[in-house]
């Protein structure tokens, strides 16, 4: 139950964060069709994934509650696409790049069909 309200809890910061973003990014920025917003929440989420990641294997007092807490609670809210890049960094850093590619071209492609395939089975049309 404690695992279930440090997610909670990190999730939900996250989420009012990703929130946050979203709302300046509009005020600051002329209106566009590309999401900037959420590329923006894309790389920050990345960026936090890889220096947390780094912190928690230099530092050892990181605990185990405090890491579900972060990377999962807090970037889960904030973006999952921080644990996309960081999977697929990992695999690079352990030399299966062509895992990391195939990875990455599967859930790009797969992600926009699947994305197709529920507006279709919504709408009725594709």
């Amino acid at each position: 139950m404690k695992a279930w309200l440090l997610v909670a809890l990190g999730g939900g910061a996250g989420a009012v964060l990703r929130y946050q973003v979203g709302i300046w990014t509009l005020r600051s920025m002329e209106l566009t069709r590309f999401p900037i917003a959420t590329l923006l929440v894309n790389v920050l989420g990345c960026v936090l994934a890889g220096w947390l990641w780094g912190h928690s294997e230099r530092w050892t007092h990181w605990t185990d509650e405090l890491r579900l807490a972060l990377m999962v609670g807090f970037l889960g809210g904030f973006t999952t696409f921080s644990a996309f890049g960081l999977e697929a960094f990992l695999m690079i850093k352990r030399g299966a790049i062509g895992m990391a590619v195939s990875y990455a071209t599967l859930s790009i492609l797969l992600g926009a069909l699947a994305v197709w395939g529920g507006y279709s089975l919504a709408t009725g049309r594709g």
